[in-house]
């Protein structure tokens, strides 16, 4: 037990520097922990999944933040439930407004861009493949496969020969990054 706690300590610190290798251990070491708690809370393989994702994407952002006094699996479980709680409360107060005069459903619209349309897209699009270059090579190779090539997870499965856990991880940790790299090129 005391070589486990060690082999976790040591990838919990060589994730702080930035190691992918480690990321992928943690994720591998505790998914089942952390989707088994949300699933036994909502009876919903969809949304445990989902809260899972999200859990670890907020455990790898904010890795430098752990306290190593604490179990890594408590920190773990307790951001599952916070993320879990926040999405309960999120559900109690969507309402749903019918306004006939203002509603989007009713605004019917010609679905085909104009030229001036094409050329903006044509630059934005120039514009996102400049902010993706600026991810690493595996986080490139993620957003390519997904939204370029447009392969569904379980291809991404075949084609990378990783877990789809990490799969969705590391893509929600690449749209995030760009998300960023976006951002900051606005400011």
């Amino acid at each position: 037990m005391v070589k486990k706690t060690e082999n976790i300590i040591d990838s919990i610190n060589k994730a702080k520097q930035g190691d992918e290798t480690s990321y992928t251990f943690l994720l591998n070491m505790f998914w089942k922990d952390i989707y088994r708690f949300i699933l036994n809370k909502t009876n919903d393989e969809n949304e445990a999944e989902d809260v899972t994702i999200r859990t670890f994407s907020k455990a790898f952002d904010k890795i430098d933040t752990f306290d190593e006094n604490y179990e890594f699996k408590t920190w773990l479980l307790s951001i599952a439930n916070n993320l879990f709680i926040d999405q309960l409360r999120k559900k109690k107060t969507e309402t749903i407004s019918i306004d006939k005069k203002n509603s989007e459903a009713y605004k019917i619209e010609d679905a085909e861009p104009t030229p001036d349309d094409l050329l903006i897209i044509e630059q934005n699009l120039a514009q996102l493949l400049a902010f993706i270059k600026q991810l690493k090579p595996h986080y490139q190779e993620i957003i390519n496969l997904r939204f370029f090539q447009e392969m569904s997870y379980k291809e991404m499965v075949i084609e990378l020969n990783e877990p789809m856990s990490t799969i969705k991880v590391k893509l929600l940790r690449a749209k995030k990054l760009l998300a960023e790299i976006i951002n900051s090129a606005k400011s």
